[in-house]
């Protein structure tokens, strides 16, 4: 029971994240700060939200493989396609904005920054979805 309540607050402290930076904390810095100024600050925000939720995905994997040894079951798929997104929206993608920036690649900037979105709201999605499952499950 322990683990499946750890289970349900660590997806529900992620989801939360995931919510906050992308609708408080990202629109904010842009409001009040400078260009330069917001993008430094928004790209610490999505590098520690990116190693956050590395930990957090693994966390989750390793939780559902201890309740659900036997099973592949959708709360251990869930947090493995928010690791999947964390790896292919962020870690991939962010050398490749970069370069983009200085003109170089074969993709624009703001087409990267359009997968990028994609696969972070896909995350979101994802990771609030396995909040719900887990918080019915403990009831």
């Amino acid at each position: 029971m322990l683990l499946r309540r750890s289970q349900t607050l660590l997806t529900a402290l992620w989801g939360g994240l995931l919510l906050c930076v992308a609708f408080v904390a990202a629109p904010s810095a842009f409001a009040v700060l400078e260009r330069a100024q917001a993008d430094l600050v928004v790209a610490r925000l999505f590098a520690l939200e990116a190693n956050v939720s590395m930990a957090a995905a693994l966390f989750l994997i390793l939780i559902e493989r201890r309740l659900n040894a036997a099973a592949l079951s959708a709360n251990l798929l869930l947090p493995a396609g928010a690791l999947f997104c964390t790896v292919a929206g962020y870690f991939a993608l962010q050398p490749m904005m970069a370069d983009a920036k200085m003109g170089q690649g074969n993709l624009s900037f703001l087409t990267l920054h359009a997968i990028s979105f994609g696969f972070y709201g896909l995350k979101t999605a994802l990771v609030l979805v396995l909040a719900w499952r887990t918080s019915k499950a403990i009831n």
